[in-house]
């Protein structure tokens, strides 16, 4: 898995997550994202406030589009971001495909904004 793998794919409704054992090669593809449970997660630093804040205005689009939101946890100079899946292992939720394709979406938002 690359990370222009995953950049060139949509997220779609699942209800499969990912296998322990691909989780390394989708992590591999997208540095600085780390598990948390059944959940994938990156905190992102700013210069102040107004950055923190036109981060999260720059990732809503792609988030909408994707139709896969995070949960955002927003202070004066960074951004958390976690991702899960809902639908998969029966609805209790856990890390699927969708979760990898938009963090590598939002990195890129970030590096070509803030990098």
């Amino acid at each position: 898995m690359k990370t222009t793998d995953l950049l060139a794919k949509k997220s779609a409704h699942t209800e499969t997550g990912l296998s322990e054992q691909d989780l390394p090669l989708y992590f591999a593809a997208t540095p600085g994202w780390t598990q948390d449970g059944p959940r994938i997660v990156k905190t992102y630093q700013f210069k102040n406030y107004y950055e923190t804040l036109a981060f999260v205005n720059a990732i809503a689009y792609t988030i909408h589009e994707e139709d896969h939101h995070p949960e955002l946890t927003v202070t004066y100079n960074r951004c958390v971001v976690k991702f899960d899946t809902h639908t998969v292992n029966g609805g209790k939720g856990g890390i699927s495909e969708n979760d990898f394709i938009c963090a590598a979406k939002i990195d890129v938002i970030f590096t070509q904004t803030f990098g």
